[in-house]
């Protein structure tokens, strides 16, 4: 937390608080308060330092009218956190007021801007800017991700994992059944530049790709200053006529079989008895008689 708020009275000379009442019937106390960062002759608040980190300074509310002056403090833009956020300062009395302010945890070197404000009860305000800048060690990292083959082409995705925008160079193989090589692309470089911790999805043509075959695609993406990613899928092609062709000699056969099937039943085999035999055999002789 921020350390009290200190209030020093002001010691004005003797022709500076003759003005002040010479003015008052026409002007009121509160018309002349301000606020200012802490010492020297600074125009804004002003800090640097990792993403994350907590600074500290201070801004000083300065009442030299006769009557005490209630202002509330504010910050907008960036992460202030206040000794106090209200602040009663008594006439011709200066208040430092401590505060700390939270540099964002941005993943990229910048400067980032925001604003104390400060406002009395009858809505008078005074504002000082606040600049901080964001020192981030340069870093180049990436990643290629959800790799997949749709058909003639090879859809995939990069991240910047990095701090530094980068502009990546690819690099694309295929090897089918037994190893063999269907796709090599040397490396090249993309008309893309990625900002740090962007995502960026993209495409990879391939009108030339195998009928039939069971490849291994893998993808290479580099970047300066040592950025080095792959990944890679798998995929089968089948041609779809041959495929519908099985079916149907298969169906054929079938038929077939069933044909074969139903001849066996027309023609059954079948074996005369004995008695059948004698029958015959003894109408065939009495009709020679």
């Amino acid at each position: 937390m921020p350390s009290a708020t200190r209030v020093s009275r002001l010691c004005l000379p003797p022709a500076a608080l003759l003005s002040l009442l010479v003015a008052a019937p026409t002007a009121s106390a509160a018309d002349a308060w301000t606020l200012a960062p802490l010492g020297g002759d600074r125009p804004y608040v002003y800090a640097e330092g990792a993403p994350g980190a907590v600074l500290r300074d201070t801004v000083s509310v300065t009442n030299p009218g006769g009557k005490p002056l209630a202002v509330r403090l504010v910050g907008t833009g960036v992460r202030v956190a206040f000794a106090e956020t209200r602040v009663r300062v008594p006439a011709r009395t200066r208040a430092d007021v401590p505060f700390t302010v939270t540099v964002p945890p941005v993943t990229a070197p910048g400067d980032r801007a925001g604003t104390i404000v400060a406002r009395d009860g009858e809505g008078r305000t005074a504002t000082v800017g606040v600049r901080l800048r964001a020192v981030v060690p340069a870093l180049s990292a990436l990643t290629v991700e959800h790799v997949a083959v749709h058909g003639d082409r090879i859809s995939y995705e990069l991240v910047n994992r990095g701090t530094t925008a980068l502009v990546p160079t690819l690099a694309v193989r295929a090897d089918g059944v037994f190893g063999r090589r269907v796709l090599d692309r040397a490396p090249r470089i993309l008309p893309v530049r990625l900002p740090p911790g962007e995502r960026l999805r993209l495409d990879e043509s391939w009108p030339d790709r195998p009928a039939l075959d069971a490849v291994d695609v893998r993808l290479t993406v580099t970047a300066s200053g040592g950025a080095h990613a792959t990944a890679g899928a798998s995929a089968r092609f089948v041609p779809w006529g041959a495929v519908t062709g099985t079916g149907a000699g298969a169906a054929a056969v079938s038929a077939t079989a069933v044909v074969v099937r139903r001849r066996r039943r027309r023609t059954p085999q079948i074996e005369p008895s004995l008695e059948q035999i004698r029958s015959t055999h003894q109408g065939q002789a009495g009709a020679v008689r």
